[in-house]
């Protein structure tokens, strides 16, 4: 069988903020053909992500803000939520997608179709708030997976493990103080969005890191604080919000972790799945927008992910 799931779609590519905005069509270029160049692409099981249904959607957002988001997509041109956080023509249709690839990689993996899978998909979305668009983000595309996973396969806990180099303040918001949900997260602080370090419900995990933070503390807090937590919990399906800027060659942050370290991340979380969630992993991509460094970074996880 094989191993890995690996879903997007042409429409990821429709999402266009701009010539000069970082979050660009093609980080998913630069992945796909990093995955040919390394001969890793033939390994993996093709799917193109569906769009996610209201009933998928509205787990996580309410109506009338997912009814703002269709009114406010443009025709043509740019239309500006927030400075960094803008709607073109095709992304609506591209976030639907990117919603709608975590609930598929969910019911293949709960099919037994593949042991995990790994979304490659645009608008990221672990910024979304339940009724806030934000920080490139429109649609929580991890919590809509981790939701279906709970409503539609009957699973009693799910872990979302973030290592994104931010904060991911919407995916806290919608499941802090939800006992069926553990998240576990690194990032840099003070940094956008400059939250995770304050009252946090008993069901997060958030470990702020400095600035200049290496592999090899990021390694030792994940080995201290998350691996223990994750196993108390015995999660019976972890998710991932896959970003890749903590890398060290990406400036949009200032941590300084290597392929090697999300390599050796994913090797432990994989780990911990097949002790209490029978291997079920889904990874969905978030950040990372160094061009070289997030294609590496992605294979390198994808290679642990698939067991190549």
């Amino acid at each position: 069988m094989t191993t890995t799931a690996f879903i997007t779609h042409r429409d990821c590519w429709q999402h266009d903020m701009g010539v000069h905005h970082p979050e660009s069509p093609e980080r998913l270029d630069a992945i796909n053909d990093r995955l040919i160049a390394a001969g890793l692409d033939i390994h993996l099981q093709h799917h193109l992500a569906p769009l996610a249904s209201m009933e998928q959607l509205q787990r996580v957002h309410p109506l009338d803000y997912i009814e703002k988001l269709k009114a406010m997509s443009p025709a043509q041109g740019v239309v500006h939520l927030d400075p960094d956080t803008a709607m073109s023509p095709g992304t609506l249709t591209a976030a639907l997608r990117a919603a709608g690839a975590g609930c598929l990689a969910t019911d293949l993996v709960m099919r037994g179709e593949v042991q995990n899978a790994f979304c490659a998909v645009r608008p990221p979305g672990h910024h979304a708030e339940r009724a806030t668009a934000m920080g490139f983000c429109f649609f929580n595309n991890i919590a809509v997976a981790a939701r279906h996973a709970l409503a539609a396969w009957k699973l009693a806990r799910v872990a979302i493990v973030d290592f994104d180099v931010h904060h991911g303040n919407g995916t806290e918001d919608v499941f802090s103080g939800d006992e069926r949900v553990l998240m576990v997260s690194t990032f840099q602080h003070p940094f956008y969005p400059y939250s995770g370090t304050e009252h946090a419900a008993a069901n997060m995990c958030n470990v702020p890191l400095p600035a200049g933070t290496r592999g090899d503390d990021f390694r030792q807090v994940v080995a201290d604080i998350w691996l223990p937590r994750l196993r108390d919990y015995r999660p019976q399906m972890i998710f991932i919000s896959a970003g890749f800027d903590a890398h060290y060659e990406d400036d949009m942050g200032s941590l300084g972790l290597l392929e090697s370290d999300y390599a050796w991340v994913t090797t432990q979380i994989k780990q911990v799945a097949e002790e209490t969630a029978s291997g079920r992993i889904v990874s969905m991509l978030e950040g990372g927008y160094a061009l070289s460094a997030l294609a590496r970074s992605v294979s390198a996880h994808i290679k642990v992910l698939a067991a190549l």
